[in-house]
């Protein structure tokens, strides 16, 4: 017999946390801050508390039957019909190919109704921002989502302050969270907020996980934009690969490509969004990333080959596009087999 949704919400003390599982192919943006505020509750409990989170999985559709990471997902409900009043709201994930879709304008509509007075915590997971721009619950609000739907975010909703550098960001009730297992930041966040840091460093520790995870989400991605292939960015993508480790201003940049450098300076903007010089320091920076993540080169090695004028202009650079600094982005993104390599003493760094 399925439960009341009406009726579920009448465990005394709890705070009513629905997260709507919208189709994903990552299980973890449900999965992840559902984790977090379960073992809440086990910490909460063990320190003689009935208090905590009643954590409700809905649908976004009458359909509650979700499936994400090719796991089929039977929700308690529909989101639609939950009645009881709702302390946290999160939406995990989202299909943008599906985000248009007919059989989601009634949630969008339910979510448009969302509002500081009915709802104490609206929050997303990934791309759940999507959900929430559309229906302007982030107009004006700074923002973010996973690295690689930033752009996308800026180009269909640009009331939104898209800013991918951090793992989550509170705005007013507002909060976003970054690329997949950035939910889990999110959950923390909540968990320190409603129930102090200490059990909030139970619980990420129970979990193998950071509760103030060390660096920026922008390390992950792609620092140049996409862009279209036969056209100036791709040649200058090309020119500056053939000729990485040499000084290329705008001048030198426009006569290798036969046109003015107020051409070449148009052209660019118009296809990337900044300038040819903003343009070649990002693609050195991503090519000295991969020489940091997939050789044994030394930072000095790297720093000259890649044409960023040595240690520490390098230094300066990183910590300007990504947050960290080169020796610190190697740590944690060295290919496994070199750091076993150097554990076992067969690799000089």
């Amino acid at each position: 017999m399925k439960m009341s949704v009406k009726n579920k919400g009448s465990l005394p003390g709890k705070k009513k946390v629905v997260i709507v599982a919208m189709a994903r192919p990552f299980l973890l943006d449900i999965a992840g801050p559902s984790d977090v505020f379960n073992f809440s509750n086990k910490c909460l409990q063990d320190l003689g508390r009935d208090d905590g989170y009643d954590i409700i999985l809905a649908s976004p559709t009458s359909d509650v039957n979700v499936v994400s990471s090719g796991i089929h997902i039977r929700c308690c409900t529909s989101v639609m019909e939950v009645e009881f009043p709702i302390d946290t709201l999160l939406i995990a994930g989202n299909d943008l190919s599906e985000h248009e879709q007919p059989k989601l304008e009634p949630f969008h509509e339910w979510l448009s109704g969302v509002n500081e007075q009915n709802t104490r915590r609206v929050g997303s997971v990934c791309s759940g921002a999507f959900a929430l721009a559309k229906v302007g619950l982030l107009d004006g609000r700074k923002a973010t989502t996973h690295w690689d739907y930033a752009q996308t975010l800026k180009r269909k909703y640009p009331k939104v302050l898209v800013d991918i550098n951090q793992f989550y960001i509170k705005d007013g009730y507002v909060y976003t969270s970054g690329g997949v297992s950035s939910g889990i930041d999110l959950a923390l966040a909540l968990v320190e907020e409603d129930f102090g840091r200490d059990i909030a460093v139970k619980v990420a520790r129970e979990m193998v996980f950071y509760l103030n995870r060390p660096g920026f989400q922008s390390q992950f991605g792609n620092l140049v934009p996409v862009f279209e292939k036969n056209n100036i960015a791709t040649r200058l993508h090309q020119l500056v690969k053939e000729n990485l480790s040499e000084l290329l201003d705008l001048n030198i940049l426009a006569d290798k490509l036969h046109m003015s450098g107020r051409t070449l300076s148009r052209l660019v903007i118009k296809e990337t969004g900044m300038s040819p010089v903003k343009f070649v320091e990002k693609l050195r920076v991503d090519f000295a990333r991969k020489l940091l993540e997939e050789s044994d080169f030394s930072l000095e090695r790297i720093s000259v080959q890649c044409g960023l004028g040595g240690l520490v202009s390098m230094r300066r650079v990183f910590i300007r596009h990504l947050s960290i600094t080169p020796s610190d982005y190697r740590k944690l993104f060295k290919n496994a087999t070199l750091k076993e390599a150097e554990k076992s003493n067969l690799v000089e760094t």
